[in-house]
């Protein structure tokens, strides 16, 4: 069992099950990776229900509906201009695929390429589509997996999105549900543990494998 593999039992262990994401169809998980860009999970949310509440909640609507009207309701989860001409893009692609429909038989490499051709979607968004939306195994690398591993001292900070995707991997069975449980656990131990300036590294989960942790402890001992 490689690093990746041993971290991901020590933070099950020691967090549990996150049952993530929180969405309740394939079509709210790409809205909310658009909206998540650069914003708080709690301010997305918001800026969903207030899609929901203006009926704008399909794709078809928020086409139809005036940009401005659009922009209003995402304003919570902030860029809400740049955001707006984003998730009109993904909602133009969602039809142009098919839909729900369409794109559940596609292959994964095939629906990746063209999701990653939308305008706004990068690869990180993307995979979050794949993984929570379509329950396919592509694992997703964002801030917090680049940080907490990072610190860990098993992966470069520099390194690329694909170079990081391919070393968790190959390291770990190709199984969707455990990619989405890993993130998940990652996006956990990020917010409560081993955040961006005074990290809890006393009370973190996985300080006796963490090169930063021990070093953070030994300044305050």
């Amino acid at each position: 069992m490689g690093a990746f593999a041993e971290l991901y039992e020590d933070l099950h262990g020691a967090l549990g099950p996150q049952a993530w994401w929180p969405a309740e169809s394939r079509f709210e998980v790409l809205v909310g990776a658009v909206l998540t860009q650069n914003a708080a999970w709690r301010n997305v949310e918001q800026a969903i229900t207030r899609l929901r509440d203006a009926a704008l909640f399909a794709p078809e609507a928020i086409l139809a509906a005036p940009v401005a009207r659009v922009a209003e309701c995402i304003r919570p989860s902030g860029y809400y201009n740049i955001k707006t001409q984003r998730l009109r893009a993904a909602c133009e692609a969602w039809l142009a695929l098919g839909g729900e429909q369409g794109m559940a038989p596609m292959p994964t490499l095939a629906l990746r390429n063209a999701l990653l051709a939308v305008h706004g979607l990068g690869p990180e968004s993307v995979d979050d589509v794949l993984l929570y939306g379509f329950e396919r195994p592509v694992f997703v690398i964002d801030a917090y997996t680049r940080r907490i591993f990072s610190r860990i001292g098993v992966v470069d900070p520099r390194a690329g999105y694909d170079t990081l995707q391919q070393q968790f991997q190959a390291d770990l069975p190709v199984d969707a549900q455990q990619f989405n449980e890993y993130h998940a656990l990652i996006v956990q131990l990020g917010k409560s543990f081993c955040r961006p300036r005074q990290p809890r590294c006393g009370d973190c989960p996985v300080l006796s494998r963490c090169a930063h942790g021990r070093a953070e402890m030994n300044q305050r001992s």
